[in-house]
């Protein structure tokens, strides 16, 4: 069926320039809507376009003029008007053929949003008329739908870019001292008592004084915001009065989330970005270039579909009607066309530039090294970001995995990245539930996770260590349900992992049974101090260190509500919590120890045979070969050598440590352990002991000692290496 409508003839009855604007022929270059202080450029490019409008708004959503763009110079469609100024809304409708069996779905009714605009405005409001096919039609998507969707669609703004940065500058944190606190803007700070009320939930309630000195007080030294990339919720959700409220349903690369900004305006963003610098902060964007909301083949036409779908998406070769999708959302976008690429570069480097960003985690990262069907770890994407001079020097990070064939890729990103570590995260859940035969398993972790990162010349660093994240349980609810609780998603609870590795320690949910809530507190400390004193890069999820709860539901993207919203509300058990957290990490950055430069090998380091880490028995022994492969062992010591460390700091100035004892009980019984003995050191002080408490860790203990180690409990202890002129140790717990 090829209707006549099909074609690139315009909508009849619409006056194309009905005030008369004044059109230059303007430049290819820069793509998107650029104020240069007299006008503004557009720029929007489509390879297999026939014809292309710029449509112009007033304030109020009514078109104030259509303007044909009659220059092309490389595939870019482009003007200059000389009246228009920052505020201007605008949008564009892109005429071609409707030939989805081909790939093109060319629909010039639909006002399209350009995939460069620096601020969307307005939400996206479902109606039928959002779709290239009539919603309904037996023919599905190969129907052709007439009406036009203007009136309910975001608008892109023009913005005056400029912004008092003054002497803003990166923190520039080494990764080895980088401790991530992964957030979401809205869910942070909304029920926040001391956020005044019209900025919870925004970047000015992130910017606000009490929630940086929180973060400073609590050690962290970048935040990672969940998409701040502007989105949209899905209608299937909308429909049933949900939203997206994750934002992993990113429609514009360049334009910060408005929902998030107090002012309407871009600069909040800036204002947020400098302020955190100032407290020595780092700011890393949680980015989506794996596929766009517009979802599957009968999905809407909002942007890319509309502006050339050919090429943004990746077509099945067999039937160009249908997507690839290694997203699990319906589309892949099409990194295999320098300009879709080109697209991600530029948006990269403007966060980088413009907004002062630090660094990226980029979702699904496998999706984007896939250069035909197989993942290729040396794909164009990242030869391009590692010879980008700017991009080059931030901090990127990669969860490695998708949902297509051979897509888990953890260890296999190339040098210059870090990794979200999944087995990190599985190991030392399984081991502090009391699954059998984790020691082995874990002192790999612990030491670096060299057998994933060391091959190929990296280092500790590549690992991002993590218990928690957005998606899954928070670590209360780790610790307090066996099974996922996501009824309130309206799915039937068949949403969400089922691979949790979770307990519940005796009761599903909430309990006022002491014991239990005792327990519970305590597998939180173990966990916590865990990722803390591991090797790596250690990353918080919000609201951890404070009990927070989603009530046992392990997929709440669509909560944007008190399930998903951090609990400001303490009690005693919330406090205990929070000063535990502060306190281990501030071990962390004390003692160089815990975030060396170098994998921890069990190698002789010194003279008299003594290895720079040692797993030891409770009896006082070393790990032999033996006992590692006993599946019912869950107690291990790590006995870490800082005594004649070398490691350096950024001026290269030797730092020397003391030696630090780690001792791990996931069993349920007490443990008797012999602490390590050697002529002349000193005694061994606890610095943290999860069973006792902060306030009870008792007293210094003899080299040679016995010690008892509680069922579920894990304790360090501290022992002052020898003086030195060249040592350089902070005290501290």
């Amino acid at each position: 069926m090829q209707p006549a409508d099909r074609s690139a003839v315009r909508p009849p009855g619409v006056d194309v320039n009905r005030h008369r604007w004044a059109v230059w022929p303007g430049k290819p270059y820069p793509l998107g809507a650029t104020w240069d202080g007299e006008g503004v450029n557009f720029a929007l490019f489509s390879e297999n376009a026939e014809a292309v409008e710029l449509c112009l708004f007033d304030p109020h959503g009514h078109e104030s003029g259509r303007i044909p763009l009659e220059e092309q110079t490389d595939l870019v469609w482009h003007c200059y008007l000389p009246e228009a100024r920052p505020g201007q809304h605008y949008g564009y409708r892109v005429h071609g053929p409707y030939d989805p069996e081909q790939g093109h779905r060319f629909n010039h009714h639909k006002l399209l949003i350009d995939p460069y605009a620096k601020m969307i405005e307005g939400a996206l409001q479902w109606t039928d008329a959002h779709f290239g096919y009539v919603v309904g039609d037996p023919d599905a998507d190969l129907s052709f739908d007439t009406r036009d969707n203007a009136a309910d669609m975001p608008k892109c703004k023009v913005i005056d870019p400029a912004f008092s940065w003054h002497d803003d500058r990166p923190p520039g944190t080494p990764w080895h001292e980088t401790v991530i606190y992964e957030l979401h803007v809205r869910g942070f700070t909304m029920l926040a008592p001391c956020v005044p009320q019209p900025l919870r939930g925004t970047y000015g309630g992130m910017a606000s004084e009490p929630v940086v000195n929180y973060l400073s007080r609590l050690g962290v030294t970048a935040v990672e915001l969940m998409p701040v990339h502007e989105s949209v919720t899905e209608r299937r959700l909308a429909d049933r009065g949900y939203a997206d409220f994750w934002g992993y349903n990113s429609i514009g690369y360049f334009a910060p989330e408005l929902g998030y900004s107090a002012s309407g305006t871009a600069a909040e963003f800036k204002t947020m970005v400098k302020r955190l610098h100032s407290a020595g902060i780092e700011v890393i964007l949680d980015v989506v270039y794996n596929h766009t909301a517009e979802g599957s083949e009968l999905g809407p036409t909002l942007c890319f579909r509309g502006i050339d779908n050919a090429l943004y998406y990746r077509l099945d070769p067999d039937e160009p009607r249908g997507y690839l999708d290694f997203t699990g959302t319906g589309n892949t976008l099409n990194l295999r066309q320098p300009r879709v690429v080109q697209l991600i570069m530029d948006s990269l480097r403007y966060w980088v530039t413009e907004m002062h960003v630090d660094g990226f985690r980029f979702d699904l990262a496998s999706a984007l090294a896939r250069e035909l069907h197989e993942v290729d770890r040396l794909g164009t994407f990242f030869d391009l970001i590692h010879q980008d001079p700017t991009l080059s020097q931030v901090k990127l990070i990669a969860e490695p995995w998708d949902v297509g064939e051979g897509g888990y890729q953890v260890g296999n990103f190339p040098p210059g990245w870090t990794e979200w570590n999944g087995q990190y995260r599985d190991t030392v859940r399984s081991l502090w539930r009391g699954d059998p035969g984790q020691v082995g398993d874990l002192a790999t972790r612990l030491s670096g996770s060299s057998d994933l990162y060391q091959s190929d010349g990296r280092r500790p660093v590549a690992s991002i260590n993590f218990v928690t994240c957005h998606d899954g349980f928070t670590l209360a609810d780790l610790v307090s349900y066996n099974h996922k609780h996501n009824e309130d998603n309206g799915e039937d609870n068949a949403d969400g992992t089922d691979h949790d590795l979770s307990s519940n320690h005796g009761v599903e949910g909430p309990t006022e049974d002491t014991e239990i809530r005792s327990l519970r507190l305590r597998q939180q400390c173990n966990l916590l101090a865990t990722l803390l004193l591991s090797q790596g890069v250690p990353m918080l999820l919000a609201g951890d260190e404070i009990n927070r709860t989603q009530r046992g539901n392990n997929n709440a993207y669509c909560q944007d509500n008190e399930i998903s919203w951090v609990d400001w509300a303490l009690d005693d058990a919330d406090r205990e919590m929070l000063a535990f957290a502060r306190h281990v990490i501030a071990l962390r950055r004390r003692h160089p120890i815990f975030r060396r430069r170098k994998f921890l090998r069990g190698e002789p380091v010194q003279a008299d045979g003594r290895k720079d880490v040692s797993w030891l028995r409770p009896g006082g022994g070393e790990m032999a070969a033996a006992d590692w492969d006993e599946p019912e062992r869950r107690c291990l010591g790590m006995f870490l050598l800082g005594e004649g460390l070398e490691e350096y700091d950024d001026r290269n100035y030797r730092l020397l440590d003391d030696n630090f004892l780690v001792l791990l009980n996931a069993g349920a019984e007490e443990v008797t352990f012999h602490l390590p003995r050697r002529p002349g050191h000193a005694r061994w002080l606890p610095v943290v002991d999860t069973f006792a408490g902060l306030e009870a860790m008792g007293a210094g203990r003899a080299p040679g000692a016995k010690i008892a180690l509680a069922g579920r409990s894990l304790m360090v202890l501290r022992q002052p290496a020898p003086s030195s002129p060249s040592r350089h140790v902070e005290t501290g717990p």
